[in-house]
């Protein structure tokens, strides 16, 4: 995926935390990390309770303003939990991360390279005007136009052609067998926009003048740039279900994280998502509630110059082998979460058996804390010396701590390291232009996944995708991604993917740490909503009312 394309670029600030840390708990320069470390106590939650009727309006705290608000360039937690509300797709993303039909009544494949879609009748845009199959072609074809430079390109990769095939239906063919197209729908490479707004409004599209106009369940009323986002409920909705039952949403746009905590506390705002993990326990103390969800994003550390040192696999395990993340969990997220040794969460291997889900997760290899052996393996590379460059950015205490204990691990090693530091805005370019990412050796990011299938991950892995960063090959892995792509039985793509998923852990492209829940708070005023990642492409917002 590209752009501007961020393909999972501005994927960057998931558990954004405050506040100053001790590092001495995370390096070989410290106590023995295997000693038993406080826990965050916490649980997850399916749902919050349901409202007891509708409310004038509310407030929502977002730690950025959207970069944009166009579907084809919303790639990041700050678009997307603003036009989930307002824009919806042919499918939709459950709280479960199940698919369900949206504005698709009806899908089905009719050939290993044939999808159709069968749009819903009765369902109008905010301006009034009914949805059509052209409406659908037009907002699908963007993401094929290199004029556009859809950061949800890779969605359409192997797409041959889209067509109006009658007046609410819409057939999509591809070249080869993909069975992640469809899946991709529930997001915002399935979203549909009125083609005569985006031909009215052009470059200006999706930008605080030319906003949108879609068919959800509240309407874009104002963007007030740099400081907030109005949504007013859309009378006209077609799904009685979703209805919004408030009048007024108004997103607030608060970048220091510990103005967003005070702000929640006093009620100045009425919820928010990514909590910054610091004021949890202050959030705790409030009249509101705190609630842990499904997610599906994996902090890590993408290995992105493989003609360095870390271009020996063994000295990208000794890396992982020398960073505590059992300490980075506790200093950068506060302990809520886990370590991982997957690029996934099992959030997204729902289509697999219970067999398969064990195979893909419990034979990995762990890379526990072990300073001598990771030394030895930097010896025997013949790399020790040698410097690594870590790149990070001002967007959050975790982006301290990670980099920080990355450069102490890597010296506690053998390996020179040095931390440079740009500008959040710098920091994006990492994700969409090779340029940025020159002499840089690794970078952090929270990769999360928007569909429910693990192979999402694995194709960005393959040899020449746009997101495989650090240009990473193996052809084995390649082969049996191909596979996986063009198998359609659910169970069978799970068992290729936890191979997918080994071979990863073997070879470790990138440096996976640590996997946390979705955060929520809700004031004393509102509740209703679910408390899960879907929000970033389900319209959450209309489920919220009185308490």
């Amino acid at each position: 995926m590209s752009t501007l394309r961020t393909p999972a670029g501005r994927r960057t600030v998931a558990f954004v935390a405050g506040g100053a840390v001790a590092l001495l708990a995370l390096t070989g320069c410290t106590s023995d990390p295997a000693e038993e470390k406080p826990t965050a106590e916490w649980e997850l939650s399916a749902e919050t309770p349901a409202p007891s009727g509708d409310i004038d309006s509310y407030s929502w705290v977002s730690y950025a303003e959207p970069y944009s608000l166009d579907y084809a360039y919303a790639f990041d937690y700050a678009d997307n939990q603003v036009l989930a509300n307002v824009c919806e797709s042919l499918l939709r993303l459950n709280a479960d991360y199940s698919l369900s039909p949206g504005l698709a009544e009806s899908y089905e494949q009719t050939s290993p390279t044939t999808w159709v879609y069968r749009l819903r009748e009765g369902v109008t845009f905010h301006d009034g005007t009914p949805l059509t199959a052209a409406d659908a072609v037009a907002s699908m074809s963007r993401h094929l136009d290199p004029e556009v430079g859809s950061s949800w390109y890779s969605v359409y990769q192997n797409v041959v052609s889209i067509e109006a095939t009658g007046d609410l239906e819409v057939t999509v063919t591809t070249g080869i067998p993909d069975s992640q197209f469809s899946q991709g729908m529930a997001g915002s490479a399935g979203v549909i926009e009125s083609a005569a707004t985006l031909a009215e409004k052009g470059l200006d599209y999706g930008n605080s003048t030319g906003l949108v106009n879609c068919t959800g369940p509240f309407e874009l009323a104002e963007w007030q740039s740099g400081e907030s986002v109005t949504l007013t409920r859309y009378d006209g909705y077609w799904d009685d279900s979703l209805a919004a039952k408030s009048g007024e949403v108004k997103f607030v746009f608060m970048g220091d994280a510990t103005a967003r905590v005070n702000a929640l506390k006093s009620g100045d705002v009425d919820g928010g998502w990514m909590l910054p993990v610091d004021g949890i326990a202050q959030l705790q103390q409030t009249s509101g509630d705190v609630y842990f969800g499904l997610n599906t994003a994996v902090s890590s550390l993408i290995v992105s110059n493989l003609d360095g040192p870390l271009g020996d696999v063994n000295v990208r395990k000794a890396l992982l082998m020398a960073l505590d993340r059992e300490g980075i969990l506790e200093a950068a997220g506060k302990g809520y979460g886990e370590v991982t040794s997957a690029l996934t969460t099992e959030s997204v291997w729902g289509g697999a058996s219970d067999a398969t889900r064990e195979d893909a997760f419990g034979g990995l290899e762990e890379y526990p804390y072990d300073l001598e052996a990771a030394k030895q393996l930097v010896e025997e590379a013949g790399v020790a010396g040698e410097k690594i460059v870590i790149k990070t950015a001002p967007l959050g205490n975790d982006f301290a701590v990670i980099s920080q204990a990355t450069v102490a691990a890597a010296q506690s090693i053998g390996l020179e390291a040095e931390i440079e530091t740009v500008t959040p805005s710098a920091y994006t370019a990492l994700f969409s232009d090779p340029s940025a990412r020159e002499g840089i050796d690794l970078f952090y990011t929270v990769w999360y996944l928007s569909t429910p299938d693990p192979l999402e991950m694995y194709g960005v892995l393959r040899t020449g995708e746009f997101s495989n960063y650090g240009e990473w090959s193996n052809p084995e892995f390649d082969a049996l991604a191909n596979e996986a792509v063009g198998t359609f039985d659910g169970e069978e793509r799970a068992q290729k993917s936890a191979e997918l998923q080994k071979i990863a852990n073997a070879e470790l492209p990138w440096l996976p740490l640590f996997a946390g829940p979705t955060t929520l708070y809700l004031g004393e005023r509102i509740t209703g909503v679910a408390p899960s990642v879907n929000y970033l492409y389900f319209p959450w917002a209309a489920t919220i009312g009185a308490r």
